[in-house]
């Protein structure tokens, strides 16, 4: 069969001396008309790549411009960078809190019954009453062992100074012991008492934890 003329300029699709072109379906025909130039002033065509003067890609981390990440410590605006500072000042057990009712009359038995113990006692006998509401109370609350041990170890001290006045009272030294000894039992009790019925936490001077 005879094959039937060509245009001009078109070749032979099965010359074998003709070189492969892949990308033959997007080359324009021949005689038709090109394809017009972009306007001026647009953008650049797109290639799949981030385009020029747009936003930079998102990467999964921190954008531009955007709020640094949270890693679990502290961020900007937390505590360290000009946030809220943590909590401080916090409760201590005992008197953080105003102790209930049945544990402040405990505690003021300890203050005061040292006191009148020492008084009744002659400064030998301020530790009794101190010992029982420990025994008593201080198992079911921390507020009043707390402080029935700080009356017991105080009122000890001195009824064992007392004591050594009572043993030397032979000399004219243990007169000045005893007196000296129980008004002191005596008067830091009636203050410690007066604290705790105030809600107030007191510390005895001249005292040795000997109990704790």
């Amino acid at each position: 069969m005879t094959e039937p003329p060509r245009p001009p300029g078109e070749g032979n699709p099965y010359d074998p001396t003709t070189p492969f072109n892949p990308y033959a379906a997007n080359d324009p025909v021949s005689g038709s008309t090109p394809p017009p130039p972009p306007p001026y002033g647009a953008p650049p065509p797109s290639s799949g790549g981030p385009s020029y003067g747009g936003p930079p890609p998102s990467s999964g981390g921190p954008g531009y411009g955007g709020p640094p990440p949270s890693s679990g410590g502290p961020g900007y605006g937390g505590p360290g960078y000009g946030g809220p500072p943590p909590p401080y000042g916090y409760q201590q057990p005992g008197y953080g809190a105003a102790p209930n009712q049945d544990d402040k009359t405990w505690i003021m038995i300890a203050h005061f019954g040292g006191a009148l113990g020492a008084l009744v006692g002659g400064g030998l006998s301020g530790w009794i009453v101190p010992l029982i509401a420990m025994l008593a109370k201080g198992n079911q609350s921390p507020a009043v062992r707390a402080e029935a041990v700080k009356a017991l170890n105080f009122q000890i001290v001195w009824s064992v100074v007392t004591l050594i006045g009572w043993v030397t009272a032979c000399a004219v030294i243990g007169f000045v012991i005893i007196p000296i000894a129980a008004l002191i039992a005596i008067v830091f009790g009636v203050i410690a008492g007066v604290k705790a019925s105030n809600n107030e936490p007191y510390n005895y001077p001249l005292s040795i934890n000997l109990i704790k």
